[in-house]
């Protein structure tokens, strides 16, 4: 069993938004206004095509076999003025399939995304984690990440 990455081609779309149907629910269930306020924009394929051609946005796939198991996409973005032009790769999301978890996709798709960060001078990353998903924040922490904040959040119906 080969177990990769690499990045996502246009080919990949497809694969991508049918896994992230799964993944949008598990989040969700997680966290009700993941799909409002942290998923993607509707709809899926045509921001996956954009996410592809921006320069400071990667996606990735992990792959068994040469089969997509999973993506990870993850963006540079500005820090604060005071930073200087410091900027700071942001891991917005990654996913694998359940059947493929436990055996070291997310790893290699992190790895990289951490890689492609550091091509672009990066020394600063974050990666965003649902409250109550603690095998992600498991993942994140052996990576090296700790939590830096708390977001809250209030709907008022």
């Amino acid at each position: 069993m080969e177990i990769r990455q690499r990045p996502a081609i246009e080919d990949d779309l497809p694969r991508i938004v049918e896994l992230y149907g799964p993944a949008e629910v598990e989040q969700v269930g997680l966290r009700e206004p993941w799909g409002l306020a942290d998923g993607l924009a509707d709809p899926h394929w045509e921001t996956l095509k954009g996410v592809l051609a921006d320069p400071d946005s990667q996606l990735v796939v992990g792959l068994i076999d040469d089969y997509v198991v999973g993506f990870a996409y993850g963006v540079i973005e500005d820090l604060l003025p005071q930073a200087g032009g410091e900027r700071i790769g942001v891991v917005k999301m990654i996913y694998v399939e359940d059947d493929a978890r436990a055996v070291g996709v997310g790893e290699v798709m992190l790895d990289g995304l951490m890689r492609w960060f550091r091509t672009h001078g990066l020394s600063r990353f974050d990666a965003i984690v649902s409250p109550g998903h603690r095998l992600a924040k498991n993942f994140f922490e052996a990576a090296g990440f700790k939590a830096r904040r708390i977001t809250m959040y209030r709907h008022d119906r």
